[in-house]
């Protein structure tokens, strides 16, 4: 008799962002450029792009590991990458101080409103949530993205590609 094989984690890669706003569509552009590289096994990629609250309860299926990709302005040189640890909701806005609109949901409302729905549902919500943001140079009106941070979309790509290879805490490296 044999012993099943451990199942790999479930990991979702979701690119955020609206793409008729410059530089916010990095998300949706990292995603796209992971997704025809082939992700690593395990690893889903979803193009979410504004449908946030669509995030949320697509979480509710259970992941352990959430790697959101958005366009985040912390006050860097444009096309800079930042990796935030989200994990923790503590590390998170409360959904009362997060406004929940359908079309314009930042990563902290969606987080926010995984946390509540996980809490009505008994679902649990993914064991490690990353965000990799990028420093937009503009989120005006316009397609497509500014010079640097279409530069760094190959970059975001080989660092999700290694983030999602790590294991979680606690857990064993599973070869293939």
């Amino acid at each position: 008799m044999t012993t099943p094989a451990p199942a790999r984690p479930r990991t979702l890669v979701a690119g955020a962002g609206n793409v008729f706003l410059g530089d916010d569509g990095f998300g949706v552009e990292a995603a796209r450029a992971l997704a025809a590289q082939g992700p690593p096994a395990g690893v889903e990629v979803a193009d979410i792009g504004i449908r946030g609250v669509h995030l949320a309860y697509q979480l509710l299926d259970g992941y352990d590991t959430l790697v959101l990709l958005d366009a985040t302005a912390r006050g860097g040189a444009p096309g800079t990458l930042y990796v935030i640890d989200a994990t923790e909701p503590a590390a998170r806005q409360s959904a009362e101080g997060v406004p929940l609109d359908g079309h314009r949901m930042s990563p902290d409302a969606v987080l926010a409103l995984l946390d509540t729905l996980c809490a009505g549902t008994g679902a649990t919500p993914p064991r490690r949530t990353l965000v990799v943001g990028c420093e937009p140079a503009t989120v005006e009106e316009g397609m497509g993205l500014s010079p640097p941070v279409a530069a760094a979309v190959p970059e975001a790509v080989r660092l999700v590609t290694g983030l999602v290879a790590e294991p979680l805490p606690g857990e064993a490296v599973l070869r293939d």
